[in-house]
């Protein structure tokens, strides 16, 4: 995966799926068993498999670190939503980013969006540079990309689309085209969108990562990340350190975040729905400065989500930016009376959070707000609440939030 001496050639592209998206996530990497007919397939908690000879394995499994049947059968499924010949689970998002770095030889360059989630930044500038590779962020990919690849070595180009937690989106296939020209790979990890909405391979990328934890698993209840791709060499190389470096999901595990993905359809589409709400709602607020909605018309990367989105959607994720600084944040986020105050994404409940203090407290102040991270920005994760009582709840928390900031500050009071 590190060293390329050309332009990279498109691997083959996992054959066209011949039913539509409902219909494989309920069904792909689900066979019925074959012993007893379980429509739902059994958990497989054994760590060893027996064998009929010396390395003579009955048969596809030996130990459960290296595969085991839950993981096959979820991998399965990822690929089949991801439009992929592959797709290797990690024990984290976090770790499917570890692995994906550790493939890389040190020297190695890579090109990554500047808001970025506050753990893959933490990874680039903490733990990628102890083992050589260096990360350069950049806050407009497609314009910047060609005047930022280092010959020889860059080796990656790293996307969020949208981005965490400004949600900024980026053309794949613009940054795309540019990468392979030079035999760099890119990566997008579409963790705010799910494969429902976007599929970035479709558009370019040559690796799709999920924080398995948000959406595709969507209960708040498993901790896993994914990785999907064509590349039968990648495939090769990543399923090698998937083994050898061990950071790989429990089958329990497995088995509940496929579970959770055959609703998957069904939860991101009332979860954009509701954002959609929401994000309509606080763009005419007196009391709100700047919504981050791609849904809405007047995202300045509009025409990027109806090229990449599955109908245009703008996903269940938004932020804005409430009048009254880092105070009237903490006091919305307190005054919620549905939405919980809490880390993490894409559950069925919703959430909100304030990043500078919260998700990206560790990315120094002056590069959170150059990539628009300020002290007043809010982000919520819409769940499948209904969409009236989700919106009813955040407008009347704003108003409090807003409106008690006043009223203490006219009494002499910060807080």
């Amino acid at each position: 995966m590190a060293h390329f001496d050309k332009a990279i050639d498109t691997p083959p592209r996992a054959p066209s799926p011949v039913h539509n998206f409902g219909t494989l996530a309920v069904h792909a990497g689900s066979p019925h068993d074959s012993v007893t007919g379980a429509v739902i397939e059994p958990i497989s908690l054994s760590t060893t498999f027996a064998q009929t000879g010396v390395g003579k394995p009955i048969g596809a499994y030996e130990y459960v670190r290296s595969s085991n049947p839950n993981r096959d059968n979820f991998q399965a499924a990822v690929a089949a939503l991801e439009h992929a010949r592959f797709a290797l689970a990690f024990s984290s998002g976090s770790a499917t980013t570890a692995t994906i770095l550790q493939s890389l030889a040190a020297g190695s360059h890579v090109v990554s969006v500047s808001d970025v989630y506050g753990g893959t930044h933490r990874y680039f500038t903490k733990v990628a540079a102890a083992h050589g590779v260096q990360v350069t962020f950049s806050p407009s990919i497609e314009l910047d990309i060609a005047g930022m690849i280092r010959e020889n070595e860059t080796k990656l180009i790293w996307i969020e689309s949208p981005s965490n937690p400004t949600l900024s989106l980026v053309d794949i296939r613009a940054v795309a085209s540019v990468a392979h020209q030079h035999g760099i790979m890119v990566v997008v990890d579409n963790t705010f969108l799910s494969p429902y909405i976007q599929n970035p391979l479709d558009h370019g990328a040559d690796i799709v990562i999920h924080s398995v934890t948000k959406y595709i698993n969507g209960h708040s209840d498993v901790l896993m990340g994914v990785a999907a791709f064509n590349s039968e060499k990648l495939n090769e190389r990543l399923t090698f350190l998937q083994n050898a470096i061990g950071a790989v999901p429990s089958p329990f595990d497995c088995w509940l975040a496929h579970r959770g993905l055959k609703t998957l359809h069904l939860r991101a589409r009332e979860a954009s729905t509701n954002a959609t709400r929401i994000a309509e709602a606080l763009e005419v607020s007196p009391h709100i400065l700047a919504v981050n909605y791609p849904g809405l018309d007047s995202h300045r990367h509009r025409h990027i989500a109806l090229k990449q989105h599955r109908n245009g959607m703008g996903g269940g994720m938004l932020s804005f930016r409430i009048k009254g600084g880092k105070q009237a944040a903490e006091r919305f986020c307190q005054a919620t009376k549905i939405f919980t105050l809490a880390e993490s994404l894409g559950g069925v409940e919703s959430l909100c959070e304030v990043p500078s203090s919260m998700t990206h407290v560790g990315i120094p102040r002056e590069q959170r707000e150059a990539a628009g991270v300020w002290d007043d920005l809010v982000r919520i994760s819409c769940g499948i609440e209904d969409a009236e009582d989700l919106k009813n709840d955040v407008m009347a928390a704003i108003e409090r939030a807003v409106v008690a900031g006043k009223i203490n500050g006219l009494n002499g009071f910060t807080h």
